[in-house]
């Protein structure tokens, strides 16, 4: 086995042109550690906006090795690491490094991979499925027979949201555009709203929860579509003083790892409840393709790197 792998790595900020695919050797997992042979990766906007100039604010430190959504196998255990073997199919999030041959990933962060999903389709879940998780059940305490509204429901993210809520019995209005509604529709939805032809805030009235992942103007107007005392959870935006002036709740979610939710996501998978849509699927070799496409936004699904089959 060699001891080098091809690694994503950027040396300074800036656009597509500081990005390298670098050989560097491999890591080797330390206490409560595991080393996976990555098979896919997501990719995702904190992507480039890490290459950016936002690894700097996020406390990174340069050389930065891009990549945190993966689905692999393990081929290395640290010590402390024992709840896994050597061979296992596992998916979830990295500290750093998943654009790459092999990663060092906390065992407390992943967890065994759907066995209904393939390592390509298993990329694409764990930051969307998380976040979204995290948004409604820890956050916003969304229950059974609670209305839902997701103002972006065709995206990585809302999808994965739609599909949660449904999981557990709540009454779920996705947006998106009007040439989406099938897709959108498939995954649960109970009422759709095409942002593109409707005054949404005329369409959705007394939500109970609505998860935001689009910021901006949307997520300024979507406060309008909550009861008195509803909660707006936002992936994107920062809340300032919104709420108080709604007589409403507001909070930001960050994806934060954790392999109970993965297993219980995962459980999901396995019974037909929760899938994710792939876009593009390219090389390692097309990294600075697969971050254009995400950055432009418009990518028909999730963005993933194949590294092995």
């Amino acid at each position: 086995m060699s001891t080098n792998m091809k690694a994503v790595i950027i040396n300074e900020y800036g656009d597509n042109s500081v990005v390298r695919l670098a050989e560097i050797a491999l890591p080797e997992p330390q206490a409560g550690e595991v080393r996976i042979r990555i098979h896919a990766a997501g990719v995702n906007p904190v992507d480039w906006k890490i290459r950016d100039g936002a690894g700097q604010r996020m406390g990174m430190t340069l050389p930065i090795h891009l990549g945190s959504e993966i689905s692999g196998t393990i081929d290395r255990l640290g010590d402390g690491a024992g709840r896994f073997r050597v061979g296992d199919a596992v998916y979830g999030i990295v500290a750093a490094g998943g654009f790459a041959g092999y990663a060092i990933a906390r065992a407390a962060d992943i967890a065994l991979k759907p066995a209904s999903l393939d390592f390509t389709e298993a990329a694409a879940v764990p930051l969307g499925a998380l976040t979204s998780w995290q948004a409604l059940f820890d956050v916003a305490r969304l229950a059974r027979g609670q209305r839902l509204f997701v103002t972006n429901a065709s995206g990585g993210v809302g999808s994965l949201a739609v599909q949660l809520a449904k999981s557990i019995g709540a009454h779920v209005t996705a947006m998106a555009s009007a040439g989406n509604e099938a897709w959108v529709r498939s995954l649960g939805a109970d009422a759709f709203i095409a942002h593109d032809r409707q005054v949404f805030e005329q369409a959705a009235q007394d939500m109970d929860v609505v998860f935001d992942t689009v910021g901006g103007e949307i997520f300024r107007r979507a406060f309008a579509t909550l009861r008195k005392g509803g909660c707006l959870v936002t992936a994107v935006a920062f809340p300032q003083d919104e709420a108080q002036q709604y007589g409403v709740h507001a909070a930001r979610v960050a994806c934060q790892p954790d392999a109970g939710q993965l297993a219980a996501i995962g459980e999901l998978a396995d019974a037909g409840k929760l899938r994710a849509k792939v876009g593009s699927v390219l090389p390692l070799a097309d990294v600075r393709q697969a971050l254009e496409l995400v950055q432009r936004g418009r990518t028909g699904g999730k963005v993933v790197l194949q590294l092995a089959p």
